[in-house]
């Protein structure tokens, strides 16, 4: 039978709202709020990928209804394109290993990259507001592949840290908000559907087992595909200049919730 959690349907709605509108915040948000509420490692990562998976390609496709990002998959392909596959391909091969890495070899403590996280998207957040003023939006490929190494290895780890990093990213590297908004949901949903793979098929060759419960599923899955559907309409009709301020406020608020979470509250 089919259980449906309220306070979960309404988080995961609170959290892919920001995340499709602003490109950050689902599982960097939603992570470290159900481990508070006493859910373990394999009862929320592989759920948030699995939701992600979905709900990622749901907003990608409202984001190119709504004129936010025009991706284009005949030839030739267009930047919007290139650049999700560029971010993609890296963040497959980037989650692949830090999912082998964290729960199978080194099994790294969850506080200890939950921290990690918390302080990079902090960092990030401050060079973003900063850059608000910067007249440059130079196009930097090199610097853009940087970050989607480091936020798929991210994703992997506790289904966080993947939106704050590759988005701010984006934007570093001269990318428009709106379409960099767009480009991280399409992105995540690919890499997410690799990390749920990398949970299946890790344990096969290894030859170990890995219990993955899937009790949260129904509630998440509600709660995000609804945020979905709707966030794309809210990044069209807002202008670009509030998105500007938006996205590494957030990101900042974001950071500092985390750590709130693992030492204080």
């Amino acid at each position: 039978m089919i259980e449906l959690i309220p306070i979960v349907i309404i988080l995961a709605f609170l959290f892919e709202t920001m995340d499709s509108c602003a490109g950050m915040g689902f599982g960097t948000g939603l992570t470290p709020l159900l481990f508070v509420i006493g859910y373990e490692p394999l009862q929320v990562v592989p759920i948030l990928l699995i939701s992600e998976a979905i709900t990622g390609f749901t907003s990608g496709f409202f984001h190119q209804e709504f004129g936010n990002a025009k991706f284009k998959i005949k030839k030739p392909i267009n930047r919007e394109t290139k650049v999700t596959l560029n971010i993609a391909i890296l963040g497959c091969f980037a989650i692949i290993l830090s999912v082998f890495l964290t729960y199978y070899a080194i099994q790294v403590e969850k506080v200890v990259i939950k921290t990690y996280v918390a302080i990079l998207v902090i960092i990030m957040g401050i060079i973003a507001m900063i850059k608000i003023k910067a007249k440059s939006n130079t196009y930097k490929p090199k610097l853009l592949t940087f970050f989607s190494a480091l936020a798929g290895f991210n994703k992997g780890i506790g289904a966080g840290g993947y939106g704050p990093v590759v988005m701010l990213g984006q934007i570093f590297s001269g990318i428009y908000e709106k379409t960099a908004t767009a480009i991280t949901s399409v992105s995540e949903g690919i890499v997410s559907i690799v990390g749920v793979g990398a949970f299946v098929i890790i344990p096969v060759i290894q030859h170990s087992s890995i219990l993955i419960d899937f009790v949260l599923l129904p509630s998440v899955f509600t709660g995000g595909f609804i945020a979905a559907l709707v966030s794309p309409y809210m990044v069209r009709i807002f202008p670009n200049k509030i998105w500007k301020i938006v996205i590494p406020v957030y990101a900042l608020s974001i950071g500092i919730y985390v750590l709130l979470t693992l030492y204080i509250i």
